[in-house]
């Protein structure tokens, strides 16, 4: 007997939704690679590496930051974000 298979309608996202969603895609990978990078960090010995991964947490903690920022526009509806 061939049983019905039920097929899920995907609902439509607004653009604002879409967005939001990227944003957040991003920030969960900016955080897995602070956490390699604090990894890293932690593992290093050299000083010229110990630095590279500190230039390489303040960058990925800046650029979670500015996600953050982006998704509070978003939410708050003040502005285009891109």
């Amino acid at each position: 007997m061939a049983e019905a298979v039920k097929f899920r309608r995907r609902r439509l996202l607004t653009p604002e939704q879409e967005q939001r969603q990227q944003l957040l895609e991003e920030m969960a990978q900016t955080r897995l690679s602070l956490n390699q990078a604090y990894a890293d960090f932690n593992a290093q010995s050299d000083p010229d590496l110990v630095d590279a991964c500190v230039f390489t947490i303040n960058a990925l903690r800046s650029r979670h930051s500015y996600l953050v920022r982006q998704i509070k526009l978003l939410e708050t509806g003040k502005g285009d974000v891109g």
